[in-house]
This record gives structure tokens, C-alpha cells and sequence, in this order.
């Protein structure tokens, strides 16, 4: 029988996997079910489309290596003092594999798509790339070479492209992690559209033929005339149902982007940057401001990981910005870096501190610097 990637991740992850990983990034577990819905698929997109360039069969192939085994201790290390460390070994991994640039690509587009944040996304990428990575490696066995990753993931495009919603797909048209499977996701959501609106036409028929005979009806049946403005408002709702949410999202995509390159007209507030930024930096500042001996380093390790995939996601989105707009940002990062530098010298000077943090304090001070150039 063939097989399909998805679902054996998906089969994978019981219930009680699921559940924790929502404990852990704080979210109900419904909504960590729908991401990571969304997220299988788009990581196992990216990894193909990763398989398709040059050198890029190999880098998956050593990732495979690495993560032989995994699959065995994940559930293992959910929900324990080691969780922080897959999510960081994790989103590193994911990193090697896409780039950084695609990375928070991904996690911006999923983000958007379920509405759940870029922090949450970042972490749940973290735990889910493994798990991904862990069935490639699981069925390959001893084959997890870079020929037989490329054809494992070529076999696996049309079922790819079925589980990936069609919002989300349109969201990551462009971004290039889609290049590989993009003619097999175009004939799905097709598909999909084609159904919706063969649905709205029947459904438009059965009400035409009901006001048809409505106005054919003695003159004591006059009250039936008032169906047909209600067949038309009937109609019309389900037309508006059943037309592609892709095609919908795309003409948003379209406006919004035609909005951010007419310039100044548009600045960072309008997009909502600038409260991301300054509640990406109050976070930080209190999560520092909390860490005062080794225990509390520990406590507060998931919190900096969670800020340093904001703050990913905000460079990611900064690096769509105009000059000018790009000027707005820093100018929120810049005013806070000495106090927040000082910050990370007094908890790196914590006995026991420095051991678990520095790592992640190195990591947010480069996403910052980059946020602020």
C-alpha cells in the first residue's frame, strides 16, 4: 500500500501528545489541532520544494540523521523540563533546512491563517519539524540519503497538496516553499472551488424553479410572490458561500499589497507592527525582569525562546516594509536596546543563569540588532 506522509505524522500525534503540546504554548487544544492541520503539510511542502534545489537533498538528509530516534523520545520530553530544548533544537533544525527567511515565512503565513500569534506558531513548528523529519527518517530506514529523500517527497506531492488548506496555500504562494507541489495544490484547490460552486448552482436552480412556479399560481396564492425577492437574497448567499476562499484571499492579498507599496500612505501602525513590537519588548523586558538565581533562568527559558519566534516574525514581516517604514520600526527598537542590554548583562551574571540562557540571550540580541538596523 502506499503510503502518506501525512497521515502517519498525524497518526503519530495521540490525543494526549496533542494536548500537552497545547499546555505548552498555553492555547486550547482545538486551535493547536487546526495549526497543526495547517502545519504538517506546509512543513512537509517546504522540505519538498528544499529537495528540488541545489545542495538542498543533502542538508535534508543530514537533518535525518540527526533525528533518528526522534520519534521515540518525543512524547517522552512533552511536558517536562526538557521540552524547552526540543522546541529550540527543533526550530534550529527547521532553520538549517529552509533558511531563516522561509522559516518565518512559514510561521507569519500559519500564523495569520489560524490566528493563534508567531510566538505559539514558532513553538509548534519547533516540536512538529522532529516529528516531520523523524517519519521521513522512520520510513527511508537505512535509504535517508539524499536520493531517497528526494524520491520519497516527490511521491508524496498530490497528498501534500490535499491536506494543505487553501487558504493557507494562497498565503504561501510566492514565498517559494510551494514550488515543488504548486501545480498539484493549483488542481486541488481547484477542485475543491469547482465542487463549492457546482453546489451554489444547484442550489441557485432549485430556488428559480420554486419562484417559477410561485408566479404561476391562482390569484389566492398571491402571497407566493414573495418568494422571489427572497429566492434572489437566498441565491445570493450562497453564491457569496460558495465562491473559492482562495480566490477571496487572494483579491485581499492583492489589496494589501497594493496598499503597502504605495509608500508613505501606509505606516507601520496601520499594519499593526508597531503594538507588536512594544508588546514583543514589554514581554521581554518583564520575562528578564523576573529572572533573579538559576530556577527562575529555568522558568523563564520557554518565555525568551517564545520572544525570539516573535521576534523572527517580525523581522520577517519588517523585510516587506519600505525604508521609511522600516525607519518607524527601529525607531521602537532602537530607544529600548541599552536598558534591555543591561538587562541580559545583570541575568547573565546570575550564577547558574548564564549556563541556561546564554544561548537564547545571544539568539534575541541578533534578532533585535537586525529589527533595529
Amino acid at each position: 500500500m502506499a503510503i502518506n506522509l501525512v497521515s502517519l505524522v498525524m497518526d503519530f500525534l495521540t490525543p494526549d501528545m496533542i494536548g500537552r503540546m497545547a499546555s505548552a504554548v498555553g492555547l486550547d487544544r482545538t486551535k493547536v489541532q487546526s495549526a497543526i492541520n495547517s502545519a504538517v503539510p506546509s512543513v512537509l511542502a517546504g522540505f519538498s520544494s528544499v529537495a528540488a534545489q541545489p545542495g538542498g537533498a543533502q542538508r535534508l538528509a543530514n537533518a535525518a540523521i540527526d533525528q533518528t530516534g526522534t520519534l521515540e523520545g518525543f512524547s517522552r520530553n512533552l511536558g517536562t523540563g526538557t521540552q524547552s530544548s526540543l522546541i529550540e533544537s527543533g526550530s534550529q533544525m527547521l532553520s538549517s533546512v529552509l533558511g531563516s527567511r522561509d522559516q518565518n515565512a512559514l510561521t507569519a503565513a500559519i500564523a495569520r491563517f489560524t490566528g493563534i500569534g508567531g510566538g505559539a506558531t514558532g513553538s509548534l513548528l519547533g516540536m512538529l519539524a522532529p516529528v516531520v523529519m523523524g517519519t521521513i527518517t522512520r520510513q527511508l530506514g537505512a535509504g535517508a540519503d539524499p536520493k531517497g529523500i528526494t524520491d520519497l517527497l516527490a511521491s508524496q506531492k498530490d497528498n501534500i497538496a490535499a491536506a494543505l488548506p487553501a487558504g493557507l496555500a494562497n498565503q504561501l504562494t510566492g514565498t517559494g516553499l510551494l514550488d515543488s507541489i504548486g501545480g498539484a495544490a493549483r488542481t486541488a484547490a481547484a477542485a475543491t472551488g469547482e465542487t463549492l460552486r457546482s453546489s451554489a448552482s444547484t442550489a441557485r436552480a432549485v430556488v428559480s424553479d420554486s419562484a417559477r412556479r410561485a408566479t404561476g399560481t391562482s390569484p389566492s396564492a398571491n402571497w407566493l410572490y414573495w418568494l422571489i425577492p427572497i429566492a434572489a437574497v437566498v441565491a445570493l448567499v450562497v453564491y457569496l458561500m460558495a465562491t473559492p476562499s482562495e480566490q477571496i484571499t487572494q483579491t485581499d492579498a492583492t489589496t494589501s499589497q497594493q496598499s503597502v507599496t504605495t509608500g508613505q500612505a501606509v505606516t507601520t501602525a496601520s499594519l499593526g507592527i508597531d503594538k507588536q513590537v512594544t508588546d514583543t519588548l514589554d514581554g521581554l523586558r518583564t520575562t528578564l525582569g523576573g529572572i533573579n538565581d538559576a530556577a527562575s533562568a529555568h522558568a523563564a527559558l520557554p518565555k525568551l525562546q517564545e520572544a525570539a519566534a516573535q521576534l523572527d516574525t517580525l523581522n520577517g514581516l519588517n523585510a516587506g516594509l519600505s525604508a521609511d517604514q522600516k525607519k518607524s520600526v527601529a525607531s521602537l527598537v532602537n530607544p529600548t536596546m541599552p536598558a534591555l542590554n543591561q538587562m541580559f548583562d545583570k541575568v547573565l551574571a546570575i550564577p547558574g543563569a548564564s549556563e541556561e540562557l546564554k544561548q537564547s540571550i545571544d539568539a534575541l540580541k541578533t534578532k533585535l540588532a537586525s529589527l533595529a538596523a
